[in-house]
């Protein structure tokens, strides 16, 4: 697979735009990890009211049980105690549902910062980077197959403007059809040049 041009100029703005675009993605990344770290540190506050919770309720329990067991007015005092307890037990179910609201805020808000400038940046750049390591390898291995240069050749004919395809030859696409080899040759290579690549046709 040719992932560079052959061309130094060319090959240079690739691995510098590879280099730019990679950093990218690594700050964006980090910086989605920070956000995800920042916000989860909110649920500090939802571990102490499930501790407070769990630590209330526990001690209105076991000073429920103890009243409780005092000989006729036992059960009377035992019950604000239990209300007690239950208030408790709503505190602490309150902080688990802060810590489990406060983790899914983290993870949605973090993701989003770390994965969509991703995918927006694979898509402005890593497309068109395998678009031209698949156009430039099947360039490569047409013109290694016989009548190679002539298919290059046809489609410089069809993609090129007319400005360049005059500078081979006032009438190309007849000099084509006539098989003037060095027009074929000029033409594979000028599709050869668009794609930032060389060959043995320069020197024809």
């Amino acid at each position: 697979m040719q992932l560079y041009a052959d061309q130094p100029a060319r090959r240079t703005r690739q691995i510098i735009a590879d280099l730019i675009s990679l950093g990218f993605i690594a700050v964006w990344i980090a910086l989605g990890v920070w956000v995800y770290q920042l916000i989860a540190a909110f649920q500090e506050l939802g571990v102490q009211m499930q501790e407070a919770g769990a630590g209330f309720e526990s001690t209105m329990v076991e000073l429920g049980d103890t009243l409780g067991s005092v000989p006729l007015i036992g059960s009377g005092i035992r019950a604000p105690f239990d209300g007690a307890s239950e208030a408790g037990a709503a505190l602490e179910s309150a902080g688990q549902s802060q810590q489990a609201s406060v983790e899914a805020a983290a993870t949605v808000v973090g993701l989003f910062i770390g994965i969509v400038p991703v995918i927006l940046i694979l898509l402005v750049w890593l497309l068109p980077r395998i678009r031209f390591a698949i156009r430039a390898g099947e360039a490569k291995r047409l013109l290694a197959t016989p009548g190679g240069a002539d298919l290059l050749a046809l489609r410089a004919l069809a993609t090129l403007n007319m400005t360049e395809l005059a500078r081979v030859s006032e009438a190309p696409a007849a000099e084509w059809r006539a098989g003037n080899s060095a027009t074929v040759a000029r033409l594979a290579q000028l599709q050869l040049a668009e794609l930032g690549l060389r060959s043995s046709l320069e020197e024809r």
